[in-house]
């Protein structure tokens, strides 16, 4: 009965919002929220900031599409501050069509679901309430009462600006119900829906033969023609095409530049004047954002029509490649697989990772920077530290190739093979090879690759199997030395002894002879060799070491395994070098005896309890590890 309480809840809430009142008494509603009468690319712009916006690296990054779009925040930031801002300013970029233009699967289309849907949530906001004339099927604009010849008196006394014209409907409404007293109009709050048409309207082109401009702008209503006697009563008219309903708010054009030209020129004048012309009447007002998606290959067939120059210059072009982070890309599987029938099946760690980093290596372009490949690529552009480059470097790549993302695999072609894996296998567990393998077996269906890219994606493959190799073996060393746990911190307070008396000069005890000796550099070295601490490195890293080491006795803290990240991986991959021949053994002997058995059950349990395995995958990833060790 849950469920049924919050539907009565949210009926509840609804009635709560609703409102009715006269044009005056909108107006005092308007002097204290004047946000009320704001435009919708305004309210659009509203909308997405009134959910956070954060600062990252010099970048907004706006909360509103945090959790749906992934690894597009420049596109994203982009798209808010060169068009809905300036549109929110009333600057004549709200005059334009605003066309999402990127490859297939890139998110265009989740974009403007999600500008619909939350529009509907805001409209049912204070910030975001929206009143219209009552009973208009257009959910005027209620100032569109107020007679042009004093709107410049309103402008001096509330400071809103008033645009458009009253509709013919609410003329001869104004006329024959109130007797042209504007004051007793009656006005309601109104709620965006799009499955109501209320305020958002969507058109999808079909047979320009069979569609009919009236789809857009609404059409005769001949059953009353009897009744009011001539075409051009706008009583007799039926305002409810898609440019009618989606008045005030969005209206969304799929797959736009298929449309027919004679549905084209109806956006000449409604982007540039705010009007369109329906039936035998004066041009109608409407304000609305008109938004539509294409992909590339369209618009450059598009542009290069001369027919449609007229049309160019009324659209502002919005590139939404692909994501081209690779933990991103992860986050977008995630979230597809939780929306799928997939959800209970359990993908084990890094299966996804392993996909992402195919994915992206097959949308970067080569890079032209000396001394970088395109895993350096990849890692720079993930955030991931690549010595010798930092943050200057990213943004060189970033700037070497203006279309980079506009091509490569789309996450729709992953998803699908991720389930032809999880059917071909028949057990509710799959792993990084699985998906690896049916990502190469889906090359050769794939219709839309040439010969030369489906070597090329092949060879992107074994690169994803050779980053995967090493995240496995990175994973299984994590889980042995977690069983070592207590031998790895012992090591690690002996090397911290050795740099301390390194760095001051210091010579050691003995613990046993209690003879004095000089620090253990063959130790030291053995350690900072796993992380890549060259001979003239040494002596820095080991002051920055006792720095540390020093700040956390200043601050009564104790100097743990976990204090310094790199110290730790260091201790961990020299722990993993010593422990590698026991590795092998335990991994690769068939019939272990009772002390190897012990601790591989120690291991499966902690990839189990540690880091999201369960006992399939973490057994097959012990037997892939022990082979990768054997070779």
């Amino acid at each position: 009965m849950d469920i049924l309480n919050k539907v009565r809840g949210y009926r509840e809430e609804e009635d709560r919002l609703k409102w009715e009142g006269t044009f005056a008494e909108y107006l005092d509603i308007m002097r204290e929220r004047p946000e009320v009468a704001q435009t919708a690319h305004s309210r659009v712009y509203h909308m997405i900031k009134s959910a956070g916006v954060a600062e990252r690296n010099g970048h907004k990054m706006y909360q509103f599409f945090g959790q749906e779009i992934f690894g597009l925040e420049t596109a994203l930031e982009r798209l808010v501050e060169e068009y809905f801002h300036p549109a929110a300013r009333r600057l004549d970029v709200r005059k334009r069509i605003l066309l999402l233009m990127g490859p297939v699967s890139g998110g265009k289309s989740t974009i403007v679901t999600m500008l619909k849907r939350g529009l509907e949530q805001y409209s049912r906001t204070d910030e975001g309430a929206v009143y219209a004339i009552k009973g208009c099927p257009m959910f005027e604009d209620p100032l569109h009462l107020i007679p042009h010849h004093l709107r410049d008196d309103f402008y001096e006394e509330y400071g809103i600006r008033i645009e458009g014209s009253l509709s013919p409907l609410n003329t001869m409404r104004l006329e024959k119900e109130y007797d042209g007293r504007i004051e007793n109009v009656m006005v309601e709050r109104i709620f965006f829906s799009e499955d109501k048409r209320v305020g958002i309207g969507t058109f999808t082109p079909s047979d320009p033969k069979s569609q009919d401009i009236a789809d857009l702008t609404g059409s005769i209503d001949f059953s009353t023609i009897a009744e009011f006697g001539s075409e051009s009563d706008p009583r007799a008219y039926r305002f409810d095409g898609e440019l009618n309903k989606a008045n005030r708010g969005m209206m969304e054009f799929q797959e736009i530049l298929k449309l027919d030209e004679k549905f084209l020129w109806h956006l000449l004048s409604l982007t540039q004047e705010g009007n369109f012309k329906a039936g035998r009447f004066a041009l109608i007002s409407a304000d609305e954002l008109i938004v539509a998606h294409t992909n590339e290959t369209e618009y450059r067939s598009f542009i290069s029509n001369k027919k449609n120059e007229a049309l160019h210059s009324r659209i502002i072009v919005m590139p939404i490649p692909y994501n081209l982070k690779v933990s991103e890309e992860e986050r977008i599987y995630k979230k597809m697989i939780r929306n799928s029938d997939m959800a209970d099946v359990h993908i084990a760690p890094h299966a996804l990772k392993a996909a992402a980093i195919f994915s992206i290596l097959t949308r970067l372009e080569v890079p032209k920077k000396q001394g970088i490949d395109l895993v350096k690529k990849m890692r720079l552009y993930d955030g991931e530290s690549v010595e010798g480059y930092n943050a200057v470097d990213v943004e060189e790549l970033k700037k070497e190739y203006s279309s980079e993302g506009m091509n490569g695999i789309d996450p729709r072609y992953i998803i699908n093979r991720i389930s032809s894996a999880i059917i071909r296998k028949e057990v509710p567990s799959i792993n990084a090879l699985d998906v690896l393998r049916s990502l190469k077996d889906g090359l050769d269906q794939h219709p839309s690759i040439s010969e030369e890219e489906r070597k090329k994606y092949m060879n992107y493959i074994a690169v994803a199997r050779k980053e995967y190799d090493e995240i496995a073996k990175n994973e299984v060393q994590k889980a042995f030395v977690y069983s070592y746990e207590e031998s790895a911190k012992t090591l690690m307070n002996n090397y911290l002894d050795n740099v301390e008396a390194y760095c001051n000069k210091n010579r050691l005890r003995d613990p046993l002879t209690g003879e004095e000796m000089n620090p253990d550099e063959k130790l030291m070295r053995s350690i900072e060799e796993q992380i890549g601490v060259s001979e003239n490195a040494k002596k820095a890293f080991r002051e920055e070491i006792l720095i540390r080491l020093s700040a956390f006795a200043r601050k009564g803290k104790r100097f743990d395994y976990d204090s310094h990240e790199r110290l730790r991986e260091a201790i961990q991959k020299k722990m993993f070098a010593d422990l590698k021949d026991i590795v092998k053994i335990t991994t690769s002997t068939k019939t272990p005896d009772e002390s190897q058995l012990k601790k591989m059950n120690e291991v499966i349990a902690t990839l189990i309890d540690e880091h999201g395995y369960n006992s399939t995958s973490a057994n097959e990833l012990l037997q892939y590890v022990g082979s990768l060790l054997n070779r």
